[in-house]
């Protein structure tokens, strides 16, 4: 199977890169994800100062990652004396990510640029500066510029288009979700938070929203080109992605939940995922483009003889349809045919409504 990406003449062995955050922190990490089965690398964000970062400052769950953090707690300076390691030792693409003011960015990129294959900007967006900002961070560098975009640009279409105009060469979406609140019952207080008593949200639970922002975009901006991030779990994530519209994918949550190992895994398990779905490769799915009606057919569903007695079409159906027994036994005059059971059956042992 090909996994292959080129992008701004860029080539990427496969379409995941780390997202920017706590693992892409320094050089030993940023060395260690180098050997890992990575299309790509990313820094996490580089400013001219280095962030002071309350602590505790990360929480994760099995689907949720919380935190605190900010841009890199290294300095300029700091990044300036190792990525020449880096940069001699890496064998793949390097993106580095920087923010956050015009006045920072004026000073980072320049210093930054020999070192950068892309660079990925995030910054405190404001409508009505948005094209003059990008227009000047572009005119700092022959570099390709992405702009991150937040999960909170109401007029995304409008947002591309202007810092398309401005001379960016693409997107990332999505950033983080939030302001969140991490809540300790047993003492009351917060597990963690800024200031504010805010934390972040990301993690495989906002993958939808990611999906449907990135398939949104791509059906508006047919060439714009879009690193999708967001609620990133497994290779079927990653290819789902692509499918919506991302010409490469970034993931960060599950390494933080999981361990970065989760890197090399997701892409082994892509061949057979492509196998599975007869994907030649990731170019060809990503040219295919998402086809946006529903094909299930919305029928009665049928239990199969790969029922493994599970019963649990029996606790989850709403409307009390089936009934417990070694194969469960289907009540139609009590079925709505809405599909959970499907979704939720463990041996993927009943079809006809949502396959």
């Amino acid at each position: 199977m090909n996994k292959k990406v080129n992008l701004f003449g860029l080539a990427f062995d496969n379409p995941l890169l780390p997202a920017s955050g706590p693992l892409c922190e320094g050089l030993e990490n940023l060395l260690s994800l180098n050997e890992l089965l990575l299309g790509g690398l990313v820094t996490k964000t580089i400013s001219v100062e280095g962030a002071q970062v309350k602590k505790p400052c990360i929480v994760a769950t099995k689907h949720m990652v919380y935190n605190t953090e900010l841009w890199s707690e290294h300095d300029l300076n700091y990044w300036i004396g190792v990525l020449p390691t880096l940069v001699s030792q890496k064998t793949k693409p390097l993106g580095i990510s920087v923010g956050y003011t015009k006045e920072q960015l004026e000073i980072v990129i320049p210093k930054l640029e020999g070192f950068a294959d892309f660079f990925e900007i995030s910054t405190h967006y404001n409508k009505a500066s948005l094209e003059s900002m990008v227009r000047h961070v572009t005119g700092l560098t022959d570099k390709p510029v992405l702009i991150k975009m937040s999960p909170h640009v109401v007029d995304d279409i409008h947002f591309v288009e202007t810092v398309m105009k401005a001379g960016a060469s693409g997107i990332v979406a999505l950033n983080s979700f939030g302001p969140g609140a991490v809540i300790d019952l047993k003492n009351r207080s917060l597990l963690i938070g800024n200031e504010d008593g805010h934390s972040w949200i990301s993690g495989p639970a906002i993958k939808p929203f990611a999906l449907q922002r990135i398939a949104r975009l791509r059906k508006n901006f047919p060439d714009v080109p879009i690193i999708g991030c967001g609620g990133i779990e497994t290779a079927t994530d990653v290819l789902e992605m692509i499918l919506a519209g991302a010409d490469l994918v970034q993931m960060l949550s599950t390494a933080l939940i999981n361990g970065r190992a989760s890197y090399s895994s997701i892409v082994e398990a892509m061949d057979d995922v492509m196998v599975e779905n007869a994907i030649e490769s990731v170019e060809d799915l990503r040219n295919t483009g998402l086809d946006f009606s529903v094909k299930g057919r919305g029928g009665y569903p049928e239990i199969t003889d790969r029922c493994i007695g599970c019963q649990v079409c029996v606790r989850v159906c709403p409307f009390m349809a089936y009934e417990a027994a070694e194969r469960p036994v289907f009540n139609q005059s009590r079925c709505i045919r809405c599909g959970l059971c499907e979704s939720r059956c463990m041996a993927n042992a009943i079809e006809g409504v949502l396959t």
